[in-house]
């Protein structure tokens, strides 16, 4: 069968490798335009960064909606975050090795505080469309990495509430990022 731009999506989902091909060819520049972009200084990380955006793909090529989204757009998403996540590998890796390694050469920690920095605007800018209630909520949980229970005691909250409100505030994020593009 041969794939083309009405029937790919419909053969990524049937596991066709082909249609995976396709969207190398055709959506390949998106990619690594977009990762180059958010990992500039990171180029180590660029190539695993982009095979792991196309095996997102592959993965979840189900929550894909074409009335919702164009595919371009959905894969310069999924590029955008894995970026994201990369970034964070990256810092948690300095983390580990600032702790078995107190030296620290200058040029790294100039370097971890442009990723923070960039890291920082980026959550910024997507925790937005948040009350600054549930942003607080998500930064503790996702950023700071602390669990539900800690939280609840922080913040004096039942479980069910913060899950509530996550789960509210993750519809909203998603919302405004799809019609942000």
């Amino acid at each position: 069968m041969r794939i083309t731009e009405n029937n790919f999506v419909s053969q990524l989902k049937k596991r066709n490798e082909k249609a995976l091909e396709y969207v190398l060819n055709n959506y390949g520049w998106i990619v690594k335009t977009v990762v180059k972009k958010h990992l500039h200084n990171l180029e180590r990380y660029q190539e695993e960064c982009i095979n792991d955006v196309f095996l997102g793909v592959w993965n979840n090529i189900y929550s894909f909606d074409k009335n919702k989204s164009t595919f371009k757009n959905w894969i310069a998403g999924i590029s955008k975050y894995k970026s994201i996540d990369y970034k964070r590998k990256y810092l948690k890796d300095l983390e580990q090795q600032s702790l078995t390694n107190f030296e620290l050469k200058m040029e790294d920690n100039s370097l971890n505080e442009i990723i923070k920095k960039e890291l920082s605007e980026d959550l910024e800018v997507l925790l937005n469309c948040l009350k600054s209630e549930d942003k607080d909520l998500f930064l503790k949980l996702y950023v700071e990495e602390k669990d539900i229970d800690s939280i609840s005691k922080e913040t004096g909250l039942k479980r069910d509430i913060i899950y509530n409100r996550i789960s509210r505030g993750k519809r909203k994020l998603k919302k405004n990022m799809i019609e942000r593009g």
